[in-house]
C-alpha cells in the first residue's frame, strides 16, 4: 500500500509529519472557507486539494505504522497509539467531503460571465442560508475534531516512544 522504509528509517516516523502539518492546515482552510466567503473565493480549489492530500496521507501513515508496530515490542502505550491512529481517517474523510462541498457551493453561488456577451452577467444561483449555516457549523466541528484527534494521536505516539526512554538529568559527558 505504501512505503514501509525510507532511506533505512521506518516510513511512519517520517510520514507522520505530513499528517501533523497537513491535517491542521486543511482544517484551517476549511474553517476559513466556511466562515469567510472572500477566503472561500480566494482559496478556491486549493482547499479540497490540500484536504485530499491530507486524506491520502492518513492511510499511508497508518499502514507504515502497522508495519512498524509489528517490529517493536508490544506495550499498552503502543496499542493505545495504534487504536487512536485508526480513528483519524473518518475525521479527515469528513473534512474532505466538507471541503469539496464548500468549493461546490462557491462555484454554484459565484456569478458567471457569459463568454459571448461581456455586457450581460448572469447572477449566481443563491444558496439557501440554512445550507450555508449547516455546512459552516459542520465544517468547524469536523475541523476541530480532526485537529484534536491529531493532537491525541501525536501525544500517544510520543508517550509510546519516549516513556522510560530518557533521563531527567543530563548524562555526565553532556553537563555544561
Amino acid at each position: 500500500m505504501g512505503p514501509t522504509e525510507i532511506r533505512g528509517l521506518p516510513a511512519h516516523v517520517l510520514l507522520v509529519h505530513v499528517v501533523v502539518v497537513l491535517v491542521p492546515v486543511a482544517a484551517a482552510m476549511v474553517v476559513c472557507s466556511a466562515l469567510w466567503p472572500a477566503a472561500r473565493r480566494r482559496l478556491g480549489v486549493a482547499t479540497p486539494l490540500v484536504t485530499f492530500v491530507a486524506l491520502v496521507s492518513v492511510p499511508l501513515t497508518t499502514h507504515a505504522g502497522e508495519w512498524l508496530e509489528a517490529r517493536v515490542p508490544s506495550t499498552p502505550l503502543i496499542r493505545q497509539h495504534t487504536e487512536l491512529g485508526d480513528s483519524l481517517l473518518p475525521w479527515v474523510g469528513a473534512l474532505f467531503v466538507l471541503a469539496a462541498g464548500l468549493w461546490l457551493l462557491q462555484r454554484r453561488a459565484a456569478p458567471a460571465t457569459a463568454a459571448a456577451d461581456t455586457t450581460r452577467h448572469r447572477a449566481g444561483r443563491s444558496v439557501p442560508t440554512a445550507v450555508t449555516i449547516t455546512v459552516a457549523v459542520l465544517s468547524v466541528a469536523v475541523a476541530v475534531g480532526s485537529i484534536v484527534q491529531v493532537v491525541r494521536i501525536g501525544e500517544s505516539g510520543a508517550k509510546a516512544t519516549w516513556t522510560n526512554n530518557f533521563s531527567t538529568t543530563p548524562s555526565a559527558d553532556r553537563r555544561p
